[in-house]
C-alpha cells in the first residue's frame, strides 16, 4: 500500500505532478544553483503555473485547496528535490491559513486571489534580534495614529521578506497589556516607507531563497491592516498559524531525510568493498534499516496530526511532536547518507553534504525543538495524558 493511498484520485495526481516536477527540472539544476546560492526564478515560476502557492486557497478565492496531508506530501516531494523550494511556500501558507480563518472578507478579497497564483507573496515575522521563541518578550510595536499604525522594531531570520508583497506582522499594538500577549496583534505589512530590508543574513544552508533583517522606522500600516479588525488578538491567531507551520516543517524534513535515504541506498547498492555490495555489510545494512525506520515511523506521526487538523482539533502538541521527531530523525539520516558515502559524503559533487547541511534547520526553525518540548509537556498535563 501506497501512502499516497490514503488521498483522493485527485489528489494523487497533485502529489504526482510535483513529484515529476522535482524529477525534470528540479534535480538536474539544484546542485548549481545550491552552490551559487542563486535565487531560482524559474522554478518558482513553474510552481506559480503549477498552482502550488493556492494549495491552500478555496476555489472561491482562485485557488486549488486539498487536504493537510495531501499539502504535507507535497511538501515532503518539494524538499526531496530541494528544501529552499518547500520553504519560498511555507510562510505563504501559513497566511493564506491566517487570511481564510481569522481574516475580514475585504481582506481575503483583496490578498487570497493574487496569492492563490502566486502573484502576491506573503511571509510571516515573528523573531526578533533580540529573542527567538519569547515571542511575549518582543518589542515591535505598532502605535494607532490617524489613518492607521505607526510601526517602530526590527524583525530577523524572515525568509522570503524582500520578494513578498504581504507580510503577516506580530507587533504590540498595547505595549502596557498585562499578560503581554493579551496586546499583540498581527498586521498585514506590505513595502513602503519606513519599511527596509537590510540584508539577507548568510546561513549554512537553506540557499537560494532569502532570509533578510527587517527594519520598521515609523512605517505606516493603513487600519484595514489589522488582520480581523479587531487588536489583541495577534498572539492566539499566529499560535495557530504556527500549527500549520510546524506540520510544514515537519514535512520538509521528511523531504530532506527521504532525499539523504534514497541517495545512500543508491550508493549502497553501487559501490562495492571486500567484493560485495557495501548494503551487505552488516554495519551498513544496520544504518540503511534505521533510516527507512525512522523515517516512516516520522511521516507516520506528521500524516497523523494533518488529519487531525483537518478534522477541526487543535494539534500543537501533535505538530509539535511531528516537527521535533521529523526534524531530528531528518538531521540523523543525513548525518548517516554522509557516512555511507564515506569520503564522497564530504565533497560538495555529491547531494548529501547539502541534507546535511539542510536539515538543522527544522530543528531550529519554527519553535526550536526545546520550545515544542516544552509544549508537548505542557499539553500532555493539561489533557491528562494522551488521548488514545
Amino acid at each position: 500500500m501506497s501512502t499516497l493511498d490514503l488521498l483522493s484520485e485527485d489528489e494523487q495526481f497533485v502529489v504526482r505532478t510535483v513529484r515529476e516536477f522535482v524529477d525534470k527540472d528540479v534535480k538536474p539544476v539544484v546542485r548549481e544553483l545550491e552552490h551559487a546560492d542563486t535565487y531560482p526564478e524559474a522554478l518558482i515560476g513553474r510552481m506559480k503555473e503549477l498552482g502550488v502557492f493556492g494549495l491552500a486557497v478555496p476555489q472561491e478565492y482562485g485557488g486549488t485547496p486539498v487536504s493537510m496531508p495531501c499539502y504535507v506530501l507535497v511538501t515532503e516531494e518539494l524538499a526531496r528535490g530541494w528544501m529552499s523550494l518547500a520553504g519560498a511556500m511555507g510562510g505563504h501558507t501559513v497566511v493564506a491559513k491566517l487570511l481564510l480563518r481569522f481574516g475580514t472578507e475585504e481582506q481575503r478579497r483583496r490578498h487570497l486571489p493574487r496569492m492563490a497564483t502566486g502573484e502576491t507573496r506573503a511571509t510571516m515575522a515573528l523573531t526578533e534580534p533580540g529573542g527567538g521563541s519569547d515571542l511575549r518578550a518582543m518589542g515591535t510595536v505598532a502605535r494607532k495614529s490617524d489613518d492607521g499604525y505607526l510601526v517602530n522594531g526590527a524583525k530577523t531570520w524572515i525568509t522570503n521578506s524582500r520578494r513578498s508583497q504581504v507580510i503577516a506582522l506580530l507587533c504590540k499594538t498595547d505595549p502596557d497589556a498585562d499578560p503581554a500577549h493579551k496586546g499583540m496583534s498581527i498586521l498585514l505589512v506590505e513595502h513602503g516607507p519606513g519599511l527596509t530590508v537590510s540584508r539577507d543574513l548568510p546561513k549554512l544552508g537553506y540557499k537560494g531563497v532569502e532570509s533578510c533583517e527587517l527594519a520598521f522606522d515609523n512605517h505606516r500600516a493603513t487600519a484595514d491592516a489589522l488582520l480581523g479588525g479587531v487588536e489583541g488578538q495577534g498572539f492566539t491567531q499566529m499560535m495557530k498559524g504556527l500549527e500549520t507551520g510546524r506540520l510544514q516543517v515537519a514535512a520538509r524534513a521528511l523531504g530532506v531525510g527521504r532525499a539523504a535515504l534514497e541517495d545512500a541506498l543508491a550508493h549502497a547498492r553501487q559501490r562495492e568493498s571486500f567484493g560485495k555490495p557495501i548494503w551487505q555489510h552488516q554495519s551498513i545494512g544496520n544504518y540503511l534499516a534505521d533510516m527507512a525506520t525512522s523515517l516512516t515511523a516520522a511521516r507516520q506521526l506528521t500524516l497523523y496530526a494533518a488529519r487531525l487538523a483537518d478534522a477541526g482539533h487543535r494539534v500543537d502538541m501533535e505538530a509539535g511532536m511531528a516537527k521535533l521527531f521529523a526534524s531530528e530523525t531528518a538531521m540523523q539520516i543525513a548525518l548517516n547518507a554522509v557516512r555511507i558515502h564515506g569520503g564522497h559524503g564530504y565533497s560538495t559533487e555529491f547531494d548529501v553534504e547539502r541534507y546535511f547541511r539542510d536539515a538543522p534547520l527544522m530543528i531550529v526553525g519554527e519553535g526550536t525543538n526545546e520550545i515544542q518540548r516544552n509544549i508537548i509537556a505542557s499539553r500532555l498535563v493539561q489533557r491528562g495524558g494522551l488521548d488514545v
